[in-house]
């Protein structure tokens, strides 16, 4: 069974011990927080900021321009720290002042459509700033939360084409080149999550070209961990992964981790085999909702059809390095439903799942 690494802890306490004696850890099998996500400071523990940080653009202006919108609800969780709130409302006010810094980066054919964002985004930040001085947190926030949409799609629109080729070894696998959005029915209720092609092509082309198959829909979960993890895709009979129909093959996904400041993702090897023990995945387990491939504890390439979500919780595990991230291979997160899944348990099932946004983005191989 894919137990993501539940025999490998029983096999290998010796090595945690280790690992928490020369890390410093203060929870037992987990690191402490660490500041090297981007940006720095505390680590990022929201999927759609994960996200946004993710995409493949170089323009300061708009980052900080994100950046001082997101650091809002940490104002807000601080006893409610109105003056520092306006603070960061002035910033991305004086931000959206020169435009033409944010729209440098924005393709010709779609700076119309940016103009009315940045338009829109002058208007919610003036908003919000009446808003502080009444002192209405939930207007705040909500405000706050659509702003932030607007981001989103400005950002999106700075990516002009696809950053990187993926090594030729992997053409006969399906490959999201951009991103796509999830929607999935359950038996508790519905979940959206977002898929990153752009950094974890081949483990998001795999996902949705399963989704697209059907294959998803009336899978239980098999396996629940409180504030750990939430695991599906083993198909029923005796196969544990995506045969596919025309090869009769097993269907098997590299292990797939983007890194920090690199150009493309590294294959085949987890960071710790590969020596980068410092360097963070442009994707961390630092989210609840992380969704990952799961795999046989001894083949980083034998992924196929079985994923989970991370049940990220601060408190157990702390966001930052941890023994999951670069051994296993996150490639979205969600964005909608969070009760919903903290919810789930195994024996509930997937009703159905559907691609709602970003078909257009998976490539399908060549017929040889």
């Amino acid at each position: 069974m894919f137990n993501i690494f539940k025999s490998w802890l029983k096999n290998s306490l010796t090595t945690i011990l280790l690992l928490t004696i020369f890390l410093g850890i203060t929870t037992a099998g987990w690191t402490p927080p660490s500041n090297a996500a981007l940006p720095s400071g505390n680590a990022i523990t929201e999927g759609k900021a994960l996200l946004r940080y993710a995409l493949p653009i170089d323009n300061q202006p708009v980052r900080q321009l994100q950046s001082s919108l997101e650091d809002i609800s940490t104002q807000l969780r601080a006893n409610r720290r109105w003056s520092a709130i306006l603070s960061d409302l002035k910033t991305a006010s004086r931000i959206l002042d020169k435009p033409n810094q944010i729209l440098a980066s924005v393709p010709e054919e779609r700076q119309p459509q940016a103009e009315a964002w940045m338009t829109e985004l002058k208007s919610g930040v003036d908003s919000l700033q009446e808003a502080v001085k009444i002192k209405d947190k939930e207007q705040i926030l909500a405000g706050r939360n659509k702003l932030l949409d607007i981001v989103t799609l400005l950002e999106e629109s700075m990516v002009s084409k696809f950053p990187f080729e993926v090594p030729a070894e992997y053409s006969n696998l399906p490959q999201l080149k951009g991103r796509a959005t999830v929607a999935m029915k359950t038996t508790k209720g519905d979940l959206t999550m977002v898929l990153d092609g752009y950094s974890a092509p081949v483990t998001a082309g795999n996902f949705v070209d399963l989704v697209q198959r059907g294959f998803y829909d009336g899978l239980e979960f098999t396996r629940s961990e409180e504030s750990y993890v939430l695991q599906t895709g083993d198909p029923a009979g005796k196969e544990v992964g995506f045969i596919d129909p025309q090869t009769k093959q097993y269907r098997a996904i590299p292990l797939e981790v983007l890194v920090e400041g690199d150009e493309e993702p590294t294959y085949g090897i987890t960071l710790e085999e590969a020596g980068r023990y410092l360097d963070m995945p442009v994707l961390p387990f630092s989210s609840f909702g992380a969704l990952a491939m799961a795999r046989p504890e001894t083949e980083v390439n034998g992924g196929s059809s079985q994923f989970f979500f991370f049940l990220f919780e601060p408190e157990l595990t702390p966001a930052g390095r941890n023994l999951l991230d670069g051994r296993y291979a996150v490639f979205g997160y969600l964005t909608a439903g969070k009760d919903i899944l903290d919810k789930l348990k195994e024996g509930d099932k997937i009703e159905s799942a559907t691609v709602i946004q970003g078909i257009e983005n998976l490539v399908q191989p060549q017929a040889a």
